[in-house]
Formats: C-alpha cells, structure tokens, sequence
C-alpha cells in the first residue's frame, strides 16, 4: 500500500496565548519545561538513556563522559522466520467445543482449545521469541572510550533531548574545557549523526568500538571507519535475515587509525560520526533492499559529502513539519519546579509539587516517539517503538493485537499525526492472506482472522494458550483504526482501498456466528475477554465463553463500519444487508445485578476482579456505543465498573483508564490516574510487578518498558480537551482543576476539522476551526449546543463572548 495521508483538512481554533516555537536547534539556554527531557548526569540505564530516531532507526544516548555508549536500532531487525502455524483441520473440532459452550461446559470447551485451537509448534515461546516466531533485537552498541585522566572533575554536566527539534545535546567541563555532544536520526538522508565539539583545539581523543551481544563480525571499513555485519537466527537453519551497520568518522584537525575493530580518533578539533544500519528483510514494509551491504555504503557515502548544519536544518525542517502542527499549554509551573533535571521533576510531582507542564512534556514527548518510531513505508511502532538493547525484548517486541499496538496509534488522528498511521495500514493489510488461511483452519469460515500476536512474518495463527492465545477479536480492532482514519480525513481514495479490508474482516465474524439458546443473541464462540478469566459456579477457572461484551461491541462498530462504506461507495447491497440482519441479533452491552457493564454472558464471579484489562469497556473507548449523553444508563455502569477496577495498573493500563474517564468527562478521575502515570520508576530490572508509571527518560514503565504507555497518555491527554466521537465536537470535556488555564493548538476532530482552543479560570475563552471541505458542525461546550458552517479552507474563530456555545 502507498497511500499518504496529508493533513489537507483542517478546522484552526485561534488562540491568542498560544505560544510560538522556533523551528530551530534550541541552544540549552532557551528551552522550555514543555519540550525538554534533561539530565544532570550519564545514564546508568536503558530507560535513563535518550531516544532518538527516524521512524526506521533508532538511538539511545547514554552520555557517559569517559565512555560514551550509543544503542543502535533498526527496525526490521528480527530473528524468526516465515512460517506455518496453523493446524490443520483444526475446524474440525469447532462444532464440538461449540456444542459443550452451548451446554455450559465451559472447562470442557477450553481444554478442547487448548488440545485444538492453539498455534502449531511453540508459537512466541511464551514471549521468549525461540524459534520461527522471532523476537525484535537490539542491532548493536557504539562505544566512545575517551582516554585521559578519568578522576579530572567533571563539572555542569547536562543532558537533554529537545523535542521541538529532536536533537540530543550534551556538555561538560573538563579541565578547563568544554566538551559538547550533539545527536540526531535523519530521516531525509536516513542517517545517525553525532557531533563531537571542544572549545580547545586539538582535544577530542577516543576509540570506537562497534558490536552487538551475538552473530556479528566487524572489521575496518576503509581508513576511517567501521563495518559490522551479520545474520539472525531464523529458526530453521540459522540463516535468517542480514543485518549492515556503517560508522564512518569525519574530522577536522587530529588523526584518524584503524587498528583490528577499532577506531582511534587522536586530538582531533571536531568529529562528526556517522552511522547507517540495514537489513535485506522482504516482507510488507520497510526498505526492502535485497542488498544491505551496498544501501548503507551509498547513504553513508552521501551524508559524508554534506556538512553537520546542512544536514540538521533538513532533520529539523523534516521532523518540525509534524512536531509543529501541535502546541500544548496546562498552565505556568514555577522555575524552581520546571528548572529541575527531569527525573527530579517526577519526583517532586510525586511528592506534590504543582507542575502542569510536566503533563504537557508527557504529552508532547507521546507524539514525539511516535514521529520517531513510525513514519509512512515503514514498520509499525512496537513495543517499544524501536528502541530495544537486548537479544530477547520483552514479549519479543512484537505487535500484540489485544491493546498493544492499537494504543500505540491512538494520538495518530487526534494528534493531527495522520500520515504516521500508515504503518499500522499497512500491517492490516498483510495480514489478510495468512488470516485467511487461519479462518479456514481453524473455522472453516470465509474471510480473515488475527488473534492475540503477530510479527513481521505474518503471524494470524492462534497463540500458544487458550487462556489468551484463542482471542479471536484483533482483526476486529485493528479495523476500527481503518475506519476511524475515515472518519477524521474523509479520504474516499483511501476508504475504497480499506473498505475491502474491513469486508473481509467482517465477513469471518459473519460466519463464525451462532446462535444461543437463551436469548438466541447471535454470538462468536469460542470468545475470550482479553487474558482475563472467571470462575463458574463450581470454582473452576475458565476463559473461553460463547460470546462476551467486547466482542459484541467491536462487531457492532466493525459490521457499522463496512454497512456505511458500502453505502457511500455504493457496492454489496447483499453483504450490506446481511451484515444489518446479523447486527441486530447481536447481544446488547448489559448492565449486571450490581450495576455494573457485564463482561461475559452470565454474572460469573470475577477471578481478578482488578484484572489489568477492562475489555468490556471497549465501547467506551476507544469505540463510541457508550457516551454520558446518549447511553446515561450504560456510562453509569460503567464508571462503577472503573471504579471496582481500581485505579492502580501497569502502564498501559493506567493509559486506558485515563481514556475511559476522559469519555465519562470525569477530569479529575482522568488527572488522578495521570498522576498514577507519571509514578516514579528507577528501577528498570522489576518486571510487571502491577505497578506502571515512569522510568527517568520517561519511558513508560509496564514495567518493564513498553511505549503503548506512553501513546495511550497523550492520546489521552487530547482527549480530555477535545471529543469528537459522538456525531458532535465538544470543547474541554474533561477539564480537571489543575489545568484552569492553558491553550493548545492544532488537534483534530472527526471530520477533518482542525481545533485550537484557549481558556483561563477553567472557562473557554477562545475557539477556532477549520476545515477545507466546508461543513456543518455541531459544537458543544458545557452543555450548550450550537451548530457552525465552516466557510471551505478558512478559520471561523469565536472570541470571549461565547453565548453561541
């Protein structure tokens, strides 16, 4: 698929505060406490480090003074391999676990599932990535080892990644002089680019060292500098994908050696280092170079010839074009808050500390990772985007289709970052050949599934454990992201590409459907609420039902979607038809004797009832069948069902509840559970001890890290100001007390409409919109409706005097 998605339409809201941002390098001296991330000392860790990248490839700083070390990502970098996982006949068996969850026999049904409907051979190895299932790895490290005299004091030592123009920079003072770092990933020449400066000459002396912890061989590449190249296990006969890093070092003043691996820089004035990284991996997306080895020498070649400022004003222009569109402000926080080293921040805002800006950071840093890890051609974001330091990731880094890397583009459309969801596009689409083949393994029915997980490799097959791994509903989800792209750009160009995509997806649903014998609700069976379990009256723990809420309301959504793009493109009358038959037998989203939204069939005793999933929920967000104004009945339900949820949670989790109270326009709830989010964690070796929040960097801590965090809060965030889901925009639906005054600039609403909107006191003073198509909206602020005719391509701004609304 080679579909862009340009921002055309666009609905301005003005806002007269609204800061300006320059779109160049910042020096240290005029940052801001909305866009920096800095730190007073190296980093001892991954998650202290500073990402940086290119949507492809991906960095992390360390800063270290006398040893500087460097992560190094590509993000096609996979071990595994393409493969078969599907059982055959599997189908065979359907009717059968059908029948006995029909009869109430749910343990019986599961362990037919686990016997039947799970993966062939190991699948993910239970997150370990053996075998041909894979895991995404690290590509290398880059090391800087300084010589000299390491017990000098090292003095003003900081660190930061400016987010306005994605440059890591970095100095100290050593023996009376000061050494400066600058780093980048460039996306329009496809490079890393690390600056080396001194205010003496004659100062930067180091060697470099280019390695990763397995599979690899590197040697000289020339007089100045490193080749590393070598190949990933696949699973089968150890020959898997190739991998080509280049480092090449451009110096002004010094020498410079290579000796074996290493590189030796000797009293050099400034050193520029180059890097470039590639595979020959062939699949849906990325480079597809069947030759590594002679891209990374032709990017690396063109970079060489350009000079460092040349190539920082094309990064900068590049990444600002999507950065730019997007301003936040929550409110002032006071210098000697903001003044403070970011994990310092944190940790003040824990103690109590007002500090408004640090959720816009947050927020601003959620759209800069995703800039930085999924651009248009590319791999989808991860988890965790792209930026791993290890062989076995954890969860083998993949897409896991549950929440996962849904969450990772949730700020996509709000965020006005529209063309970075063409990854995810793209990953839907190369799953419908091998999904076809699972829906008639495993089904016997037409059309394409995906479970819980996949890969690069197109992975559509059960995974390893009915407990989870027999979720059938990530199809389903991953197709509201292709109608919701609809729905914010009114594309037709792309809805007709999608449109047979969601149709596919619909049709399998269509098949796999039964009847049940109780309210005779046409229901999907076997169904999973997503790794979630409950105990049926004898004790047992089961997970597999006939039917549950979350499948019902995605089917909702999904059968909605593919009937009014049959309409507006005026094809498959029948299949349209068919589709508004079955999607009236679906069973309705319930409330329980205890008021509560019902996530299974029956009122079955919850196993965990603060499990980290709140699957049922779904139609909440991020679908749209549950809204204060429209379903009271339901949104009462199901903010008691939040509130027996509980506010603790891992990352994402945390991430999720956010968006559910901003839906419920509950601000406070929504702010209480960001401040859960921004939790100081220091200790990255704690792995999913049930407690997410921060790590220094302000990586999302699950723990351990996964970025879906931090995409879930910005979209989150966004959402508090601006909904746009209910056949209306409203303006400051979730606005909590501590942000009474701010501004942002720059979100979009549904229908192409783009929104600013200022406020002080917590009162709406300014709005505008755009959009340039020119449409009728309907726009509601506290209650107040009113309905605005957006002139085609201009701004329709309304000032203090807001009785209209």
């Amino acid at each position: 698929m080679q579909f862009l998605f340009p921002v055309r339409a666009l609905v301005f809201i003005f806002a007269a505060s609204a800061a300006s941002c320059s779109f160049a390098a910042a020096p240290f001296s005029s940052v801001t406490p909305e866009t920096v991330i800095w730190m007073d000392a190296p980093a001892k860790n991954f998650t202290e480090s500073s990402p940086m990248g290119n949507g492809r490839l991906g960095a992390m700083m360390f800063g270290g003074v006398d040893e500087e070390r460097i992560v190094l990502n590509e993000s096609s970098v996979w071990s595994g391999s393409r493969q078969d996982a599907d059982r055959e006949g599997a189908h065979k068996v359907l009717p059968e676990i059908q029948r006995l969850l029909l009869a109430g026999k749910n343990t019986e049904a599961e362990a037919l599932v686990n016997a039947n409907f799970t993966c062939k051979g190991p699948g993910s190895s239970g997150g370990s990535g053996n075998g041909q299932y894979g895991c995404y790895q690290v590509l290398g490290n880059l090391h800087l080892t300084f010589p000299g005299d390491t017990n000098a004091p090292v003095t003003n030592y900081r660190r930061e990644l400016n987010l306005n123009d994605a440059v890591t920079r970095m100095e100290f003072q050593r023996g009376g002089v000061t050494f400066k770092r600058e780093m980048f990933v460039s996306a329009p020449d496809e490079v890393m680019v690390l600056r080396l400066t001194a205010t003496k000459p004659g100062q930067l002396s180091f060697v470099t060292k280019l390695d990763r912890p397995e599979r690899f061989a590197t040697v000289a590449d020339g007089k100045n500098g490193l080749l590393m190249t070598g190949q990933m296990e696949n699973g089968v006969d150890g020959k898997g994908l190739r991998h080509v890093t280049r480092v090449r070092v451009v110096n002004r003043g010094g020498a410079v050696t290579v000796e074996g691996t290493l590189l030796q820089v000797s009293n050099a004035d400034e050193v520029l280092l180059l890097i470039t990284a590639a595979t020959d991996y062939q699949g849906f997306a990325g480079r597809q170079s069947k030759d590594p080895l002679a891209v990374t020498l032709k990017e690396i070649n063109k970079a060489a010839k350009k000079s460092f400022a040349k190539m920082q004003t094309a990064h900068v222009a590049d990444y600002a074009k999507y950065f730019q569109r997007v301003s936040l402000q929550l409110g002032v926080t006071k210098p000697e808050v903001s003044s403070k080293p970011t994990p310092e921040r944190i940790q003040a805002f824990k103690a109590g500390a007002t500090d408004p800006a640090l959720a816009a950071l947050y927020f601003n840093f959620g759209r800069y990772l995703l800039i930085s890890s999924s651009r248009p051609g590319g791999l989808p974001a991860n988890l965790q985007g792209i930026w791993a330091e290890e062989l076995s990731t954890p969860w083998t880094g993949d897409w896991h289709l549950d929440m996962n890397v849904q969450m990772n583009y949730w700020p996509a459309e709000v965020c006005n970052l529209s063309e970075l969801h063409q990854p995810l596009f793209a990953l839907i689409d190369s799953l419908q050949k091998p999904g076809a083949k699972t829906a008639r393994e495993y089904y016997a029915a037409r059309g394409w599934v995906a479970h819980v997980i996949t890969n690069p490799w197109g992975f559509t097959s059960p995974g390893e454990s009915a407990s989870w791994g027999a979720t059938t509903g990530g199809s389903a989800w991953l197709c509201q992201h292709l109608w919701d792209h609809w729905r914010f750009t009114r594309d037709r160009k792309f809805l007709a590409w999608a449109y047979p995509i969601m149709k596919g997806s619909a049709r399998f649903y269509a098949d796999l459907l039964i009847e049940e014998p109780k309210h005779h609700y046409l229901v999907i069976a076997p169904a999973n609420s997503p790794e979630n379990h409950f105990l049926k009256p004898d004790g047992q723990q089961s997970a597999i039902t006939a039917g549950n809420t979350v499948h019902d309301q995605m089917l909702r959504y999904l059968f909605d979607a593919c009937i009014e793009a049959s309409r507006i493109l005026g094809i498959d009358g029948d299949f349209r038809n068919e589709l508004v038959a079955k999607r009236a037998r679906l069973a309705p989203t319930r409330i329980g004797s205890d008021g509560r939204v019902m996530e299974w069939p029956e009122e079955y005793k919850e196993a965990e009832p603060q499990h980290r999933h709140i699957s049922h929920l779904w139609g909440l967000y991020p679908g749209d069948e549950i809204t204060p104004g429209q379903t009271p009945d339901l949104a009462k339900a199901s903010r008691k069902t939040l509130e027996v949820r509980g506010d603790e949670g891992v990352g994402w989790s945390l991430a999720n509840k956010v968006a559910l109270w901003a839906r419920l326009q509950d601000g406070e709830r929504a702010y209480s559970l960001i401040r859960k989010a921004l939790n100081p964690v220091t200790d990255q070796s704690i792995r999913y001890d049930g407690g997410g929040g921060v790590y220094p960097n302000l990586f999302d801590a699950c723990p351990p890290f996964q970025i879906d965090g931090n995409f879930g809060v910005a979209a989150s965030i966004a959402e508090m100001l601006l909904q746009s889901h209910a056949g209306e925009i409203e303006l400051l639906p979730a606005l909590p007390a501590a942000w009474a005054e701010g501004s942002v600039t720059g979100l979009r609403a549904r229908g192409g409409v783009e929104v600013d909107l200022t406020w002080k006191h917590g009162r709406l003073v300014f709005a505008g919109f755009r959009c340039e198509r020119g449409e009728s909206f309907r726009i509601r602020y506290q209650g107040k409706i009113v309905e605005l005719k957006l002139p085609k391509g201009k701004r329709l701004s309304v000032g203090a005097n807001l009785e209209a609304l």
